[in-house]
């Protein structure tokens, strides 16, 4: 009887799985590309027709990183002029990660991506006062007129201590998948070091486990691979 009691244990154990909730920022200036790479992420489409973002808006996608552990990542996207508004901290509270975009065919888009950066890590931290992890996104990796030197993505990225960066292209859906599975890898493992984590005028965990259900589907964690776009994870 113990040992059946034991197999049940065992059988629980093996389909209890973690879920948790992360909120991600997806920063960058105006018209490089944040709600495409956003729209591209989560339904799998691209339009070609822009439309601001006004304020913030955000959606969401869902992860199976492993047997036990699924995440859903809520993406905020915020708009590119709100850097010089007074709502960005309230946006990024209990943010625990960001991704900025630039636009590999203007350079001053490229150039603001340290004070987007900057603007996160003086607004929002982890519970333990390190910062948010930051990946870097080049988008519009398609276009032939690029204007910034991987050289220089690669320097800035170390400069200011980003996970990793990728070329990207919300058109022809490449690195984008890759990105955000490598961000997602690293989220676990903060999350797993700490199950409570970022703060930021709130004092509120960045983290939420939403419990645990049975596990199903297959796992995700053999597409996880570093990528030939610079990524330094």
């Amino acid at each position: 009887a113990q040992m059946l009691h034991q197999q049940q244990q065992q059988q629980q154990k093996q389909v209890q799985k973690q879920k948790h909730l992360y909120k991600v920022l997806v920063l960058g200036e105006v018209a490089v590309g944040k709600t495409s790479i956003i729209t591209r992420y989560t339904e799998g489409i691209f339009s070609p027709s822009y439309k601001a973002t006004i304020g913030v808006d955000f959606a969401t996608k869902s992860v199976q990183w492993d047997a036990n552990t699924d995440v859903t990542l809520q993406l905020w996207d915020v708009a590119g002029h709100e850097r010089f508004g007074h709502m960005t901290r309230s946006y990024y509270r209990y943010a625990i990660a960001a991704v900025v975009v630039f636009d590999l065919s203007r350079v001053d888009t490229f150039e603001a991506v340290s004070k987007w950066v900057q603007d996160v890590h003086d607004k929002v931290m982890l519970e333990d006062e390190s910062r948010i992890p930051v990946v870097l996104l080049a988008n519009k990796a398609d276009l032939m007129q690029q204007q910034i030197a991987d050289d220089s993505i690669e320097s800035l990225s170390r400069q200011l201590g980003a996970v990793c960066w990728f070329k990207v292209s919300a058109k022809d859906n490449t690195g984008i998948d890759e990105a955000f599975l490598t961000l997602v890898g690293r989220l676990v493992k903060i999350s797993s070091a700490s199950s409570s984590l970022a703060v930021g005028g709130g004092g509120r965990s960045g983290v939420v486990s939403l419990g645990e259900a049975s596990a199903g589907g297959g796992s995700m964690e053999s597409r996880f691979s570093s990528s030939s776009f610079g990524c330094c994870f």
